[in-house]
C-alpha cells in the first residue's frame, strides 16, 4: 500500500521528519518493485537499505531524545528495537519463500503501518516535549 508523508506527521525536528520522509519514500519504492513484479536483487537491495536507514534513523532520533531529556526514551528504544526484530523476521521470510512477492508486499503493509502509527503517536511526543523545553 502506497502511502505519502504529509505534514501532518510532522514531529517539528527537521533531521527526524527528513528522515522519516526519507523512510516514506523507500516503503513506497518497496511497495511499487513488489507490485511491479522487479527483481529479486532489487527488492532484496531495498530491504536491506530499509533495514539500514532504519537502524541509523533510530540511533539519531535516540541520541536527540537523550539530548533533551525526553522521559519516553526507554519506550521508544524498546519500540525501535522490537521494529528492527520484526524487519529482520520479514527479511527473513522474504529470503526463505523463495522471494515472494506476496511476502513482500505484506511487509510493506506492516512498515507502513508501522511508520505512520510510531510517527503520529509516539514521534510526535518528541516534539511536544521539544517545543515545550
Amino acid at each position: 500500500m502506497a502511502i505519502e508523508w504529509t505534514t501532518n506527521l510532522a514531529v517539528g525536528v527537521q533531521e527526524i521528519d527528513q528522515q522519516h520522509k526519507t523512510l516514506f519514500d523507500k516503503a513506497n519504492q518497496l511497495f511499487e518493485a513488489g507490485k511491479n513484479s522487479k527483481t529479486k536483487e532489487f527488492i532484496s537491495e531495498m530491504l536491506d537499505f530499509l533495514d539500514e536507514y532504519t537502524k541509523q534513523h533510530f540511533r539519531n532520533e535516540e541520541v536527540y531524545m537523550r539530548s533533551i531529556q525526553y522521559p519516553g526514551y526507554g519506550d521508544q528504544k524498546k519500540l525501535h528495537a522490537d521494529f528492527i526484530t520484526q524487519l529482520a523476521q520479514l527479511k527473513k521470510e522474504y529470503k526463505e519463500s523463495g522471494c515472494n512477492i506476496t511476502v513482500i508486499l505484506n511487509a510493506n503493509q506492516m512498515v507502513v503501518d508501522w511508520l505512520i502509527k510510531h510517527i503520529s503517536i509516539e514521534d510526535k511526543k518528541i516534539g511536544v516535549f521539544a517545543k515545550g523545553l
